[in-house]
């Protein structure tokens, strides 16, 4: 049997003939027939709140957040429909914020490839920059106990408008939401009190926990403080097709989404394994290392302590430049240096909280990755380069004896196994 892992825009092949091989994938939906029809139908009949054509009068200014390039909504073609369904407001009325976060800006070249050449060159775009607080304005106090600053435009627009797509994530539970500007528009110094280590390290911070979730709660509490006039969430199926939508008030539509998400993506497990193969979803979500965690900490949910995991992810984008991830894995010793570094009081750095998510999972198992960085920069991540996945499970094996169970999850954090 030969399964495909989700790779790059290509995919992965890797043959599994004579393994006891378990491959996990979420629940198929099939994609909307008719897609636009389907957008239409949501936000004219939205969840607790009036329609969104309602909201908007043709002289307010109208800020519209959509996710960076990391991420694989289909901003292309949900804009032109929220624009068409918001005919009566002057093009010049929209802003449309790249939700950065702490990432780096998007490309021209690949702005035109998010949003379609048409709405990356006839609408203003600007890219959020957390790190220059000249493009920030207090968008209030957080009932967690600090400042929250948001990009300028955003906060001061008459109406706000944001778009993302939920799926289980290992930090938040669900991604979606208020996750759009809650880091999506965030300053920096905003992002570093939501991202600390003992908010990070809870073990309610994790995939698939919504209500009793400290990350989330810091997600909800900053993203509330300026009000969200209407939220157009959704669900996609591997095929990055729109499998449903929750539109209208923001937790409302982010609670149904998730309870759908829930239902597809979530896998029962009686059993641990010595060895997991994951991947980090294929493109967009595979272009760095920072990001493929997401998939190794899938992995680590059913991965015996002192087991094996080895992520398939291309990272032609490298670690990647932004922040301190790479100088941190590279200025350590060992997961376990890093790891207490991390949990000592008053540490504080940026990118701290993925490293932190990366030596937790190398504390419970070795990882091996196949991807496009060198293996003298992955060995220095204490991470250990795999040439060719078979082979390396093969070497295992091996070294194991026997025939023992592997799992693999060719979709890596589309699928969230658990323990039952």
């Amino acid at each position: 049997m030969t399964v495909t892992l989700q790779y790059g825009q290509t995919g992965l092949p890797l043959d599994l003939t004579g393994l006891d091989a378990t491959v996990m994938r979420p629940r198929h939906i099939e994609g909307l027939t008719d897609e636009q029809a389907g957008f239409t139908a949501a936000v004219r009949d939205p969840i607790g709140t009036k329609p969104l054509r309602d909201l908007v009068k043709a002289h307010e200014t109208v800020a519209v957040v959509i996710p960076d390039g990391t991420r694989p909504l289909p901003s292309d073609r949900l804009l032109p429909w929220l624009f068409a369904e918001l005919g009566h407001v002057p093009t010049e009325n929209f802003t449309i914020y790249v939700g950065t976060g702490s990432h780096r800006a998007n490309t021209p070249e690949e702005l035109d490839v998010m949003l379609g050449p048409a709405i990356a060159r006839g609408y203003r775009v600007v890219n959020h920059d957390a790190h220059d607080p000249a493009t920030l304005a207090l968008a209030g106090r957080s009932a967690m106990g600090y400042d929250v600053h948001m990009a300028r435009g955003y906060v001061e627009a008459d109406r706000r408008i944001i778009l993302g797509f939920i799926e289980p994530h290992f930090m938040a539970g669900f991604s979606g939401g208020y996750k759009a500007v809650m880091p999506g528009l965030a300053g920096i110094d905003t992002i570093m009190h939501y991202h600390g280590a003992s908010v990070i390290g809870d073990p309610r911070s994790t995939w698939g926990e919504l209500e009793e979730n400290p990350t989330q709660r810091h997600v909800r509490a900053g993203g509330s403080l300026r009000p969200i006039d209407f939220c157009i969430n959704v669900t996609l199926n591997a095929e990055k097709r729109i499998t449903r939508y929750f539109c209208g008030e923001t937790l409302a539509a982010h609670r149904a989404g998730c309870a759908f998400s829930k239902s597809t993506t979530m896998v029962a497990c009686d059993r641990a394994f010595p060895l997991v193969v994951t991947t980090n979803s294929g493109f967009p979500l595979d272009q760095n290392l920072y990001q493929a965690v997401k998939g190794m900490c899938a992995a680590a949910r059913i991965v015996d302590q002192g087991g094996l995991i080895l992520a398939a992810a291309r990272c032609n984008d490298g670690f990647p430049e932004h922040g301190n991830f790479r100088s941190m894995l590279f200025d350590s010793t060992s997961p376990q240096e890093l790891f207490d570094r991390i949990m000592t009081p008053g540490f504080a750095t940026f990118d701290q909280w993925q490293v932190q998510l990366l030596a937790m999972v190398q504390l419970k198992a070795r990882v091996g990755v196949h991807c496009e960085i060198p293996s003298e920069d992955l060995a220095r991540a204490h991470f250990h380069a795999v040439p060719d996945l078979r082979q390396a499970i093969d070497a295992e094996l091996g070294r194991l004896g026997g025939d023992p169970p592997i799992a693999v999850l060719p979709e890596g954090p589309l699928t969230i196994p658990y323990l039952a």
